[in-house]
C-alpha cells in the first residue's frame, strides 16, 4: 500500500484546529476528565458541494496534497469514523499511512487510529479478506470497533468471532427513541427506525479511552452532526474544496435548516475562527461550528 508523505509544511497551519496527536499505545490512557472526545469533522467536496457522484459511487475529489493532509489528520487522532455505506462503498483501509507512523517506519502501531464504523442495522459483511482487516494482520492498523443499534439482529457468532481475533469489537447501543421525518427520507424507514444519538455515541467512544475521534463521513452522517440536533458537538471542521463541479443527482453536503420563533427558515450552521488555506489544486477550511 502507498506511503504517505507528511505533508509538508503546510500542515503546521492547520494544527490550531485539531487535537494533540495520541499518545503511544503502550502508554494507558487516563480515566476520562471529559465525557466526550474532542471531535474533528473532515470531509472534501466539489464546488456544489457533493461528496459524491451518487451514493454508493466512490468518486475521487481531493488532490495529492489534501489526502497527504487527511492521512496527517489521522494521526492526530484517537480514532477514525465514518458509516456503513462509506464501508461498504469503499473498503476502507481506514489507517494512517505518513511515513514514520506504526507499520509505515515506526514502532509497533505508534499513532494508528482506531477505526469506528457506524453500522445500526448491522449489514457490513466483514470478511477475513477486508482491507481493514488485512492490515491488522499486517501491522498496519487497528481493528475497528463497529458501533449497531440494539433494535438489529446481532451480528452471527462468526463474525463477532473474527472482528474479536483482529482486537476489534461490536458495541450495541440504543437509538433514538422518535427518528425524525427528514432523516427517514434520508436514510430510509429501516435507517431511521436506528438512527444513533451522537451525543451517546461520541460518550462511549470516550469510554473506550478515546480521547479524540475524526469523522470523515459519509454524507447522512456530515449533515446529521451539521444539523441544529448535533449543536455542541463538533469542536472542528476541516473541509477540503475540490476544483470540480460534480452536477445533480450527487451527494451533497445540506443539513436541515433551523427555523426561528416565527417560523421562518434560518442558516443550519455557521462557521466561526475560519482561516482558508490553498493547498495545490484544493482549498482547506478550517474552522469552529458557532454557537446557536
Amino acid at each position: 500500500m502507498k506511503e504517505e508523505r507528511s505533508g509538508g509544511p503546510h500542515l503546521p497551519r492547520i494544527r490550531p484546529s485539531i487535537p494533540n496527536p495520541p499518545p503511544s499505545p503502550s502508554t494507558p490512557s487516563p480515566q476520562p476528565t471529559s465525557p466526550l472526545p474532542f471531535t474533528t469533522l473532515t470531509f472534501a467536496t466539489s464546488l456544489d458541494s457533493s461528496l459524491a457522484l451518487a451514493p454508493g459511487a466512490r468518486t475521487a475529489l481531493s488532490g495529492p496534497q489534501s489526502k497527504s493532509m487527511t492521512h496527517y489528520l489521522r494521526s492526530r487522532h484517537d480514532a477514525i469514523l465514518i458509516g456503513v455505506g462509506t464501508a461498504i462503498a469503499d473498503n476502507p483501509g481506514l489507517n494512517c499511512r505518513i511515513a514514520g507512523v506504526g507499520g509505515y517506519g515506526g514502532e509497533g502501531l505508534t499513532r494508528q487510529p482506531r477505526p469506528i464504523v457506524i453500522d445500526p442495522t448491522a449489514r457490513w459483511d466483514l470478511t477475513a479478506d477486508s482491507k481493514i482487516l488485512a492490515l491488522v494482520r499486517s501491522n498496519q492498523g487497528l481493528a475497528p470497533f463497529i458501533i449497531t443499534s440494539t433494535r438489529c439482529t446481532p451480528p452471527t457468532a462468526e463474525k463477532q468471532a473474527l472482528l474479536e481475533s483482529h482486537g476489534g469489537k461490536y458495541i450495541a447501543l440504543d437509538p433514538v427513541s422518535q427518528p425524525h421525518d427528514d432523516e427517514e427520507r434520508e436514510e430510509g424507514r429501516e435507517g431511521a427506525s436506528h438512527r444513533m444519538d451522537w451525543t451517546a455515541v461520541l460518550s462511549c467512544l470516550r469510554s473506550q479511552g478515546l480521547r479524540s475521534v475524526m469523522i470523515e463521513g459519509g454524507g447522512s452522517i456530515i449533515n446529521s452532526l451539521l444539523g441544529p440536533r448535533a449543536q455542541g458537538l463538533i469542536d472542528s471542521v476541516v473541509v477540503t474544496i475540490a476544483p470540480t463541479w460534480l452536477g445533480r443527482g450527487g451527494v451533497v453536503v445540506s443539513p436541515d435548516r433551523r427555523v426561528d420563533g416565527h417560523g421562518v427558515a434560518i442558516p443550519a450552521s455557521r462557521l466561526t475562527d475560519v482561516k482558508w488555506y490553498p493547498l495545490g489544486e484544493d482549498v482547506v477550511l478550517c474552522g469552529r461550528i458557532k454557537d446557536l
